[in-house]
């Protein structure tokens, strides 16, 4: 199956695969938090992508880029109403301690930053949260402060982010709750099939939409733990090889095109015009069955998880 996400910009276009505005760009800022400078690459970067056809922005507070999103925005001339803006509540856990006092403040925080009345979809980023470090803020207490946001027009949708089966069993449990999350975004892709046990089945069944951080994992993120260097004797690697050029296109697109056709939304960052170009053309072609099983089948012969490790 393809997904087609059910989503659309408050002027009615369909949303695209997302672009990222975290990620290299966060881990930089924590690396350096005395220098306040804006970087240039990450307001161009969103920019050239907006301008290459993605309608899709996902961040996050925990990213602290907003500012460069709303000058990304301004410098491409789009439309707010043209686009869909993602962002996440973050929460406190036993290993941090929440950034803002609460979904709404997070938000508001979110909505003067990014020079916008309205977020299109606001997520819980997190399923770990800690009331001793969340200002009192279970999932439930959180998911009740999204229903009144959702409610009060702040908010177009609401969903989740790395939730467990158990943590979405918590909302729908929730008496007389009033919506479901319309998203899970976890980490996707064929090394890292279900980022907890049954999460893709048990969202997709629920007709949550799963959004993918990381769908290019294989390519860009497998390394040799003491040169760094990228490794190339994993399964994908013949198999990318030989679909690039059975379609004629690199192995990036196929495997976008491969998360695509597992009912996955993908979610991308690239600073290269060229690849921003390549990533919007997945939609132009598609992968034979047997080669999604394929990928599918060799990305179950090797384990990798690049997020919340030690959590799930």
């Amino acid at each position: 199956m393809t997904v087609q996400a059910p989503f659309k910009t408050k002027s009615g276009i369909p949303i695209t695969i997302g672009t990222g505005s975290g990620s290299i760009w966060k881990d930089r800022k924590r690396a350096n938090p005395e220098n306040k400078e804006i970087p240039k690459e990450i307001i161009s970067t969103i920019e050239s992508s907006l301008l290459a056809g993605f309608n899709h922005i996902d961040s996050s507070e925990a990213y602290n880029t907003y500012d460069e999103v709303r000058q990304a925005i301004e410098s491409s001339g789009k439309k707010r109403e043209d686009l869909w803006l993602t962002t996440k509540y973050v929460g406190g856990s036993s290993r941090w301690e929440a950034p803002s006092k609460g979904p709404r403040d997070a938000l508001e925080i979110a909505l003067k930053a990014l020079n916008t009345d309205y977020i299109d979809l606001y997520l819980i980023h997190h399923p770990f949260l800690d009331p001793v470090h969340s200002y009192g803020y279970t999932i439930e207490k959180t998911w009740a402060e999204l229903v009144s946001l959702k409610d009060s027009g702040k908010v177009r949708e609401i969903g989740v982010s790395n939730f467990r089966v158990q943590d979405l069993e918590r909302i729908f449990n929730i008496p007389d709750v009033k919506y479901a999350p319309v998203v899970n975004q976890i980490e996707f892709h064929p090394y890292l099939q279900d980022q907890s046990p049954g999460i893709l089945d048990f969202s997709q069944k629920h007709n949550i939409l799963v959004e993918a951080y990381g769908p290019l994992t294989p390519i860009f993120r497998i390394k040799d733990t003491d040169s760094g260097e990228l490794k190339t004797d994993h399964p994908l690697v013949p198999v990318l090889e030989k679909l690039s050029s059975k379609y004629g296109k690199t192995p990036a697109q196929i495997l976008l095109r491969y998360t695509l056709q597992r009912g996955v939304l993908p979610i991308t960052t690239s600073s290269n015009k060229e690849r921003q170009k390549q990533s919007i053309e997945v939609y132009e072609f598609e992968l034979d069955t047997d080669d999604v099983e394929e990928i599918t089948k060799k990305g179950s012969e090797y384990f990798h998880r690049g997020s919340f490790v030690g959590l799930f």
